[in-house]
């Protein structure tokens, strides 16, 4: 019986560490977490995050990057569910969120809300865009985020391991924001097709 007992309570505090550790992280989805690379399983890491573990996959790492054994990196939650008494946490970093975080927290007027992230566009390992607007008018929001010589984009390339990242500015009329994402080239003429998502650009 006494077995039996201690049985049912070693079974509740399981119970009562996964909900804890399930509602911590669930309410952190899409947040940047810090942790170190433990072990791989096939091509996933294993990371820990300090109360838990959780899982970096494959198709979530930057192509052609490698994590070793006690790297410190960096991610966002994409998702976090119970299985059985265990929590699953899968990390990203090939996400737009991940690029998002990371310029909050590299550029002081974002987290401020100076300037507003409206949009983001990326091919993770290769190339990001993001559409930024200002609320303050005297501050160049462009200009801001990429800092005097590139000071304050530097550590987000760095973090996208040299993925080139255009900074654009935002404007509400599809057919201007279209062309400030493609500049330096020069566009003749824009065709939409918003049932599809699509535009059709003639340079």
């Amino acid at each position: 019986a006494a077995q039996s007992a201690k049985n049912v309570m070693i079974q509740k505090i399981r119970e009562a560490e996964c909900s804890s550790v399930f509602n911590e992280y669930a309410a952190m989805k899409g947040d940047l977490v810090h942790g170190a690379v433990t072990r791989h399983e096939g091509g996933a890491c294993i990371v820990n995050l300090g109360k838990t573990e959780a899982i970096l996959p494959r198709g979530e790492q930057i192509p052609g990057e490698t994590h070793h054994v006690n790297e410190r990196i960096k991610a966002v939650i994409l998702e976090v569910k119970k299985q059985g008494h265990r929590v699953k946490i899968v990390l990203s970093r090939t996400h737009p969120d991940f690029v998002r975080r990371l310029f909050e927290g590299e550029i002081p007027e974002i987290k401020e809300r100076t300037i507003e992230i409206k949009a983001i566009a990326r091919e993770a390992g290769y190339r990001a865009k993001i559409a930024v607007s200002s609320v303050d008018m005297k501050v160049d929001c462009v200009g801001a985020c990429v800092g005097v010589r590139g000071s304050r984009i530097k550590n987000i390339v760095e973090e996208l391991r040299g993925g080139k990242i255009d900074i654009v500015r935002w404007n509400e009329s599809s057919q201007i924001l279209i062309s400030n994402a493609l500049k330096p080239a020069e566009i003749q003429d824009t065709a939409l097709c918003f049932e599809l998502g699509r535009a059709t650009v003639v340079v």
